[in-house]
């Protein structure tokens, strides 16, 4: 069973995803951004580590996972801000780690679950259940006694295949679930792990909030692993991911452009649209920013955190979600600058 090529097939949206992937690439490693910028680097990693707990029910906010990474005291769960650590610490460990690794598998996962697991750093011994996010069991993980071979079988794999590392990565990140090795922590594991295959082929992608993107299309995450399972190969699930690192590209090379192109004018201006939004709406949401600005989810959520932390807007709730509505003293400048006009 050495070496046996799990299920997929190379679709044309497959071929296309990874050349127009290589293309991004290309062009985010140019501008030299990431690798010279180590504030973008860290609020790209607390995006990654928001969005990859957030997928796993985490309640902190992006602000709060900020926070607590910052040293600062959050009122919120214990075992929500444990999560939060323990995967700060692992992430920052990741060019340490050999993706190759059962031994480095086991001691990432002894780190994301410290204090949180019983099973911390071990493969399960116990039957378990895959659920999505509303509690439907999606598929029966692998029986225990079969989980280390086969966890060892499929990096074996995706370390001597000749297929692309972006599609391997992929394939890996769909069986790695399917097989479900852990009692916990397989969701964050998995993302982790294919983050770190990822950047063994190009060092961006551990600076690429990928995580996010895949939290802001949870629904889509789960469903192509629904769909892969009912047909008993990752195609549908390769072909989601790679359209979730596309959409990180971008936004990263967008975050990038604004850094060497001018980037308070682009700001100035989208503060200007929010700012007219704003004089006929009470209120703003990660949907209305989405459409006046262009912008995908993930960038949408930081336009209007930076905001929030200038002090020009104030977070708040409104029908049940998260909304950002003017900071009174800037309602008295607006007003007070167009009387003066």
């Amino acid at each position: 069973m050495k070496n046996k090529k799990p299920p997929f097939e190379i679709t044309n949206t497959i071929i296309d995803s990874v050349a127009e992937i290589a293309e991004l690439v290309g062009r985010l490693t140019s501008t030299n951004q990431l690798s010279s910028n180590p504030t973008l680097r860290r609020s790209n990693r607390i995006r990654t580590i928001h969005g990859s707990l957030a997928i796993e029910q985490n309640t902190l906010s992006l602000e709060q996972v900020t926070a607590v990474l910052n040293g600062k005291h959050v009122l919120a769960p214990p075992k929500d801000i444990a999560e939060v650590k323990n995967a700060y610490e692992i992430y920052e460990r990741l060019d340490e780690l050999d993706p190759y690794s059962v031994d480095d598998l086991l001691t990432a996962h002894g780190i994301m679950t410290r204090e949180l697991v019983d099973e911390s750093g071990m493969f399960r011994t116990r039957p378990v259940g895959v659920v999505d996010q509303e509690g439907r069991v999606l598929h029966f993980g692998t029986l225990p006694q079969y989980v280390p071979d086969l966890v060892m079988e499929l990096l074996d794999w995706v370390k001597n295949s000749d297929v692309h590392m972006l599609i391997r990565s992929c394939v890996f990140h769909y069986e790695f679930e399917l097989i479900h090795p852990f009692a916990d922590g397989n969701g964050r594991v998995g993302r982790l792990w294919h983050t770190l295959l990822l950047s063994k082929w190009n060092p961006a992608f551990a600076w690429l909030p990928v995580e996010s993107i895949i939290h802001d299309r949870q629904e889509e995450y789960y469903a192509a692993i629904n769909a892969s399972n009912d047909a008993g190969e990752s195609t549908v699930f390769i072909e989601l991911m790679l359209s979730a690192i596309k959409a990180s590209l971008i936004d990263a090379i967008s975050e990038s452009d604004e850094m060497s192109d001018g980037p308070m004018d682009k700001a100035t201006m989208r503060w200007k649209q929010i700012e007219n939004f704003l004089e006929t709406h009470p209120y703003i949401m990660n949907a209305d920013v989405r459409t006046l600005c262009g912008v995908s989810a993930a960038t949408a959520n930081r336009i209007l955190a930076g905001l929030a932390a200038e002090g020009k807007l104030v977070k708040c709730r409104e029908g049940g979600h998260w909304a950002y509505k003017m900071h009174e003293l800037n309602v008295r400048n607006s007003y007070d600058s167009k009387r003066s006009v």
